[in-house]
């Protein structure tokens, strides 16, 4: 059985998305009209970024948890020039990283504990099964590659 380290992370994030969308995990009714952290300067322009962010969050939880919303803050935040200097990093928005966290938490896909949310035993098992699919779609792709070559 493949795991979330042996597929490449935007195809598992795109499947994952896709799987989300049919969950009953709701954006939030601000989510169209946000910018994503101080450092973005407009809101995303991807209608389904909500459920993009959401199975991100999933994916590193199951690979670097237990995470905490101030540790995904970093991560998803940016630059922002200031002034004629250099850009310094400012953090993504909380808002956004913490319902996506509360709604994956509904669903069941991560839990939280002392020291931060981990991936639940229900989490890793759908994510190690499409980790599985994606890899023999992966090798079924190579092998057609190889024989037209």
């Amino acid at each position: 059985m493949a795991k979330v380290h042996d597929v490449p992370a935007d195809v598992l994030i795109n499947k994952l998305t896709d799987i989300l969308k049919n969950e009953d995990i709701p954006p939030p009714s601000w989510i169209s009209f946000v910018k994503t952290g101080a450092h973005a300067t407009r809101p995303p322009y991807e209608e389904d970024w909500w459920y993009t962010r959401c199975a991100s969050i999933l994916r590193k939880t199951y690979l670097h948890g237990p995470l905490g919303v101030n540790e995904l803050r970093r991560t998803y935040g940016g630059g922002k020039p200031v002034g004629y200097g250099a850009a310094h990093h400012k953090d993504a928005g909380g808002a956004i990283i913490r319902n996506a966290m509360y709604g994956l938490e509904k669903l069941g896909y991560i839990k939280k504990t002392e020291k931060g949310r981990v991936i639940s035993k229900q989490g890793m098992q759908k994510l190690d099964k499409l980790a599985t699919e994606i890899l023999k779609e992966l090798i079924v792709k190579n092998q057609q590659l190889k024989v037209y070559s």
